[in-house]
């Protein structure tokens, strides 16, 4: 489970807005629309890992390479 106090700590590096964790605390949702995972219990709060809600909704959990 993420940790309250760095969950309040953190910011989208995208829009610079607050976060959400979604799906059970696997992710983290910034408005608008944009997600980030979690991997042990870790955010990837990298501008290039950040998801589309519509990716992450079809259960994309990882950024694709293009």
């Amino acid at each position: 489970a993420l940790n309250p106090e760095l969950l309040a700590l953190l910011a989208c590096p995208v829009c610079r807005g607050e976060l959400d964790p979604v799906d059970n605390e696997s992710g983290l949702e910034a408005r608008p629309a944009v997600w980030f995972s979690l991997r042990d219990n870790i955010p990837i709060m990298l501008q290039e890992e950040a998801i589309r809600k519509d990716d992450w909704e079809r259960g994309q959990r990882k950024k694709q390479s293009r």
